[in-house]
């Protein structure tokens, strides 16, 4: 590490240390990694998710075609949006097999993942668009490298990029990846983020809300999974994306939920 990007790094890391009560570190401050290194970042965790079956049981697409079909139809309707800021990300979406975990993620660059137990919970398309937008947010504005920098340091993530993290340190991340904890902010510009996306698309825009009130109506408001943290609660939540789709002016009509019925009829 050269001596500029030390001191740099140095300066961050004591200033967040200093004024963590008066500013958000991880929101208003450089951003290390760039978004050559997130792609990079990202295809290395993609490849140790893919090594690991055991503790991630991805869904091979050659044996179900169908289904990646139709969710992949979703996420590149998507990400065809004008509102999605990095068009260059290698942008992907896999399954994982999991029926007890209601959870997706996103890693640094455009990796995306989600659990058969969150794809069989939602009811609609409209729903899991929503929740895919949501994640197309975390990597698209740069949430997931951001908090991972803040999480493990530049200089880790950096010589991970550069090829010299160690197998263990990939595994440690990606591992943290799936948990990945971020600020009420981060969680509501995702929300917000999701119905300027989906506003551009054939889907509910703001479909997003629609897992938190299953959430609250089955009464699991306080069992939010770790992919939608509980900063805001679930109903500020449904509150803030309601108003942003009012503000968007955008079409909150859904669709009709019967073919959704059929792709979870194609997973295991």
């Amino acid at each position: 590490m050269n001596n500029k990007f030390s001191f740099r790094f140095f300066f961050y890391a004591i200033s967040c240390s200093l004024f963590i009560a008066f500013s958000s570190c991880e929101e208003d401050s450089a951003l290390f990694i760039s978004p050559e290194q997130q792609i990079e970042l990202g295809r290395q965790l993609d490849s140790t998710i893919m090594a690991s079956p055991g503790e991630y049981p991805v869904l091979d697409a050659s044996e179900y075609p169908e289904a990646y079909d139709y969710l992949e139809g979703i996420f590149d309707e998507i990400l065809r949006s004008n509102a999605v800021r990095y068009e260059e990300f290698p942008w992907q979406i896999r399954i994982i097999e999991g029926d007890e975990t209601l959870n997706a993620f996103a890693a640094p660059g455009g990796f995306a993942y989600v659990y058969t137990g969150l794809i069989k919970y939602l009811d609609s398309e409209d729903d899991l668009a929503g929740v895919l937008g949501h994640e197309i947010a975390h990597a698209d504005l740069e949430h997931s490298a951001r908090q991972m920098e803040r999480q493990y340091g530049a200089s880790l993530l950096l010589s991970i990029v550069l090829g010299d993290g160690t197998a263990q340190q990939l595994g440690q991340i990606a591992t943290g990846l799936v948990g990945l904890k971020f600020s009420r902010n981060f969680e509501r510009n995702a929300d917000e983020k999701s119905v300027e996306y989906l506003s551009d698309t054939r889907y509910n825009c703001a479909a997003a809300r629609s897992f938190f009130q299953k959430l609250e109506e089955e009464g699991q408001a306080g069992g939010t999974p770790e992919f939608l943290s509980t900063h805001p609660d679930p109903g500020s939540r449904v509150e803030n994306i309601t108003e942003k789709a009012n503000a968007v002016g955008c079409d909150t009509d859904p669709l009709d939920p019967a073919s959704y019925d059929d792709f979870k009829a194609m997973l295991p």
